[in-house]
Formats: C-alpha cells, sequence, structure tokens
C-alpha cells in the first residue's frame, strides 16, 4: 500500500517532463514492483501495488471484477439537499477535449453511490463509493448532478475551480491477498 500525493502521476507521461511518477519511484526502492490500477495525477491516497506477476495478475482481477471496495474523500461546489444517492451515468471520452470525460448515452456503464458527510459554508464533504472504474468517473458524475468536486481543473468552473488541489481523495481499497485470499483494508485519511 502506498499513500500516492496529489501533483504526481501514477506512471510515467509523455515527454522527460512527466518521467517522475509513483511507480518508478518505487522501482528504485523494490525493483519488481508491478503496477495493479492508477489514480488521477491530481488525486492523493491509498493505491496497491504487486512485487510478483502473479500477485499482479490476481489483484488486476480483482479489480476487473470489481471486487476491490473503494472509498473516496471529496469536498464539493454547493450544499447538497440530499444525504445521499447514486449516480448512474454512462461515460466516453469527450474525443475533441480528451482527456476529457463526458457522460453519453453509448458510453460505458458508470455507477457511483455518494453519501453526504456533511455540508456548510456553501460546500459538502461526501464519501463516494464507486461501483466501476471509469476513467475520470467520480469528477464527472459529481459535476453531472451540479456538484463539482472543489478545484477541478476540467469539470469545475469559476470559483469551485479556485482551489490550490482537486478535493478527492482515495481514503481506503479493501482487497483480497494473493495469497491466500485474507480480506485486506488499507485506509489513509483525507489531508484536505
Amino acid at each position: 500500500m502506498v499513500d500516492k500525493p496529489a501533483g504526481l502521476l501514477s506512471v510515467p507521461g509523455r515527454g522527460e517532463h512527466l518521467a517522475d511518477c509513483l511507480i518508478a519511484r518505487l522501482q528504485a526502492v523494490f525493483p519488481t514492483v508491478r503496477l495493479v490500477h492508477r489514480l488521477d495525477r491530481d488525486t492523493s491516497g491509498v493505491m496497491v501495488f504487486a512485487l510478483t506477476p502473479l500477485a499482479q495478475r490476481h489483484l488486476g482481477w480483482q479489480f476487473e471484477e470489481r471486487r476491490v471496495k473503494k472509498t473516496y474523500i471529496a469536498r464539493l461546489w454547493g450544499e447538497m439537499a440530499e444525504r445521499e444517492g447514486v449516480v448512474d451515468l454512462p461515460l466516453k471520452v469527450d474525443w475533441p477535449n480528451r482527456p476529457r470525460q463526458m457522460v453519453a448515452p453509448d458510453g460505458r456503464p458508470a455507477v457511483t453511490r455518494w453519501r453526504a458527510l456533511r455540508a456548510a459554508g456553501g460546500e459538502t464533504r461526501v464519501r463516494l463509493f464507486p461501483e466501476t472504474g471509469r476513467s475520470h468517473q467520480l469528477r464527472v458524475h459529481m459535476a453531472a448532478i451540479g456538484h463539482p468536486i472543489l478545484g477541478d481543473p476540467f469539470y469545475a468552473e469559476g470559483a469551485a475551480r479556485d482551489f490550490p488541489r482537486l478535493m478527492l481523495h482515495s481514503e481506503s481499497l479493501t482487497i483480497r491477498h494473493p495469497d491466500g485470499g485474507r480480506s485486506m483494508r488499507f485506509s489513509v485519511p483525507a489531508p484536505f
């Protein structure tokens, strides 16, 4: 388990200026480390990596089969009236504006459950439970219901964008250990 800081890529980007990334830093210490999943550059929080090809396959399978329980913490624009809900909107790439994603009837299924924790001062702190793992899913879904994640450079507008970072944090992951299947939960509190 690793606590990824906001602003650091999970894997290298295109170009020498985007070579610094979490996996490169880990491989400097653990040469056999292998990628299992990713977080957006601007998202902080829990990530798991594998040390063997077998572990990578098993953990990857858990993500593909939606057997991993994921929770995120986010600060959203506006005070939500409801205490909880589900966003079930299909997503696809917004090709002319890549890497942006968009809600589209012909997109891939995407489902996010959410629960409000606190609403005050023009914002709402929520816990998000993605049931699928689409690119930018949480960011697009929250913006689509009128409550973009604060500091989001792609999907927030105006004052909602004017924050020092994206207010999205991978709070916890629950997986089965690749060797024996024991349930393991990793968590890191949100830094905001």
